[in-house]
């Protein structure tokens, strides 16, 4: 059984795990990329030291001792902890909206105890005694949430529990004649990954938080992963699930397909605690595969990029990747590269390239590029390969090769560490993300863009928005903006604001989701009614308060109530 030092959490102030982090030193284009974009001269701005633990407000815990020994009972003393690191790892997520705060020591309300169970009997015994006590409590995966789903209420009087799932991190059973696998909900993404492979398959799921989110998290905030694709989301992953509720388990069979009224599974997916705590996960698996390739190709322009995406989809192949950057991401993606200046990404990619294609007629300063990604067995590949380079030629794309392809599967789960290296130097940089139909993927593109640059304007600060599309769809795709800018020392947080909503409200205003992935929580619910209808909020609402009447559970994720 895994201890609870010996469960992996983050370094409580930042992303990842204390002494991995972003440099700029060994890539020689990124601080003058830094600079053209009106960021901070990386040659003279110092980084900031971390705060101290011990400098936090940490307060008593809002726990009676009687309420502490049922919980000692049910888990065991070394599984019950009050002191000041715990808590505050389970306070926040990974949000630059929790970044700063945790920097500037804003702590308005912190967990009083955190819980470990080791299964899910003790699961049970912990929700119906905190419903008993009238306490609040709030499921804990990895952490990695950027939407504000792991926050309690500024102004909960109860006492607040995290319950972390991370001892219950198996692969229970393989069911190999139907491609199943039921998971423990604590189960990280690389230890998930490493008990199947060790048995021959794959779950296939790669969200840029695997190397620190649960299984039971992606199903709560209905992640998707970079080889969706193929794959799928996590809500086409997941057949079956046990949901603890109050004196009970809610019980999903891994049924193929059913058609006994409502969704029970839906209203599941996406719940973020509020409706229970994920135990158990039944996943589709697949066999590892014979053969596995990233490509990377250059576009023209974003919009020839767009329309290859768009005709790939359509098609007989099925990548398990189809992405491809804007302009704006594309030098970022050079400027990162520790090779060379310039686009010297593998030995492929030389300047000489781009001489040839300028000789071509194109305008280097729009090239974008794409990665495409292949798996399956060597026939399989190779065919997939030939249909996807003639799509890309009828674009007027190029093929550049498996160098590049490899260093995105290499980088790909790293550029969470780009936000704390750049609060350490005075910049706000975060994301958002939106799905829309094909027909109005430019339309959000656009706008969102114009939208990004008119809050840089009223905030008075430079900024920075760059864009690429993933996650293809029959009928549209995944827009993921990456946006920073140079924040003043006053209220970072109210300019951050004023961009991040200008963002949201383009995308709902141009047909867009208000998220695609990364849930609601508190950051997003304001604009839900706008993107599900007020009857549609007042559904959920329904269903939230007939399964939590006492609001227990997550108080005030998605809907705000």
């Amino acid at each position: 059984m895994t201890g609870d030092r010996d469960i992996k959490h983050m370094k409580w102030w930042g992303w990842g795990v204390d002494g991995v982090a972003f440099h700029h030193h060994d890539k020689p284009a990124f601080a003058p990329f830094v600079k053209a974009a009106g960021h901070p001269d990386l040659s003279t701005a110092q980084a900031v030291v971390p705060p101290e633990l011990e400098s936090l407000p940490v307060p008593v815990p809002k726990l009676t001792d009687a309420f502490a020994a049922q919980l000692v009972e049910v888990v065991g003393a070394d599984h019950v902890h009050t002191d000041t690191l715990d808590r505050i790892v389970h306070t926040y997520g990974k949000s630059l909206r929790d970044l700063v705060r945790l920097r500037r020591a804003v702590i308005p309300r912190i967990p009083d105890v955190v819980l470990y169970p080791a299964d899910e009997e003790q699961v049970r015994a912990i929700v119906d005694l905190a419903v008993a006590e009238d306490a609040v409590i709030i499921p804990f995966g990895g952490g990695t949430n950027i939407s504000g789903s792991l926050e309690p209420p500024a102004d909960e009087t109860r006492p607040v529990l995290s319950v972390d799932l991370g001892r219950m991190n198996k692969v229970l059973d393989i069911d190999a004649e139907s491609g199943l696998a039921r998971i423990q909900a604590g189960t990280l993404g690389p230890d998930l990954e490493e008990q199947l492979g060790a048995r021959g398959w794959t779950m296939g799921h790669f969200p840029d938080s695997f190397t620190h989110s649960t299984v039971g998290g992606w199903v709560a905030t209905r992640s998707s992963g970079m080889q969706s694709d193929k794959y799928g989301d996590i809500a086409d992953i997941t057949r079956g699930l046990r949901l603890v509720v109050p004196g009970d388990v809610c019980v999903l069979r891994p049924l193929p397909s059913t058609a006994t009224g409502p969704s029970v599974r839906e209203m599941v997916l996406g719940s973020e605690g509020r409706l229970g705590i994920i135990t158990e996960v039944t996943v589709q698996v697949h066999r590892l595969p014979e053969q596995r390739v990233i490509i990377g190709y250059l576009f023209p322009s974003w919009e020839a990029g767009l329309a290859a995406m768009q005709e790939i989809a359509a098609s007989d192949a099925a990548p398990i990747v189809t992405r491809v950057s804007d302009a704006n991401e594309t030098k970022f993606s050079f400027s990162t590269s520790k090779a060379k200046p310039g686009l010297n990404l593998s030995g492929k990619i030389q300047k000489g390239l781009f001489t040839v294609l300028e000789k071509r007629g194109w305008d280097m300063s729009k090239v974008c590029l794409s990665f495409i990604g292949y798996e399956g067995a060597k026939s399989h590949v190779a065919y997939e390969k030939k249909l996807v380079k003639a799509i890309v030629s009828r674009h007027g794309g190029i093929v550049v090769g498996t160098g590049p392809g490899r260093l995105y599967d290499q980088k790909k789960f790293d550029t969470p560490y780009l936000r704390d290296f750049l609060l350490d130097r005075g910049a706000a940089g975060d994301v958002s993300e939106t799905a829309a139909p094909w027909s109005r993927l430019m339309e959000v593109y656009d706008n969102t863009v114009a939208a990004a640059q008119r809050a840089y304007e009223e905030i008075g600060h430079p900024g920075w928005i760059m864009c690429h599309l993933s996650h293809s769809y029959h009928s549209g795709a995944c827009l993921y903006f990456t946006f920073a800018f140079v924040h003043g020392e006053e209220d970072p947080l109210g300019e951050y604001d004023v961009v991040k909503s200008a963002i949201q409200q383009s995308f709902v205003d141009h047909g867009g989701t208000l998220s695609h992935h990364h849930a609601v929580g508190t950051e997003h619910s304001r604009w839900l009614e706008q993107d599900i209808s007020a009857p549609g909020v007042a559904m959920i609402n329904g269903v939230l308060g007939t399964i939590d009447p006492g609001r227990n559970f997550n108080p005030e994720k998605i809907t705000g109530h």
